[in-house]
């Protein structure tokens, strides 16, 4: 495990294998993705970044779990879905989407559609 990564989780190690779970997965389905850590996210890119995991909470601290990471994800369309916490139109034509993910079950076919569709998505863009 990269030591930057776990340096990343330090306070939240609980949270860890949830990561783990998903950077398998991206890396599985999604080919020549780089990943980048950062102090309030981790990145995963192609032509440009795709995918981000963080610690930003999407919802009320009474209604997140105890254990979650905030899964966010880039689209040409806006996805309108229950486990969709927020959906935002930074620049036309470009929503940003964030889903808390509390359990390796929530990695699913439906998630990891809308990833691998940001990742099409972003090595499009010029």
């Amino acid at each position: 495990m990269d030591a930057e990564i776990l340096y990343f989780f330090n306070k939240h190690m609980d949270a860890l294998p949830l990561y783990q779970r998903l950077e398998a997965l991206i890396l599985e389905q999604i080919p020549d993705v780089r990943i980048k850590v950062s102090k309030t996210q981790i990145g995963f890119f192609n032509k440009r970044g795709f995918a981000f995991v963080s610690f930003n909470p999407c919802r009320r601290a009474k209604d997140r779990p105890e254990t979650w990471v905030t899964v966010t994800f880039g689209l040409a369309i806006r996805v309108d879905d229950p486990r969709i916490d927020v959906a935002t139109e930074p620049y036309p034509n470009r929503w940003t989407h964030h889903v808390t993910v509390s359990r390796a079950e929530d990695m699913d076919g439906q998630l990891l559609g809308w990833i691998r569709e940001a990742a099409a998505f972003s090595a499009s863009k010029r």
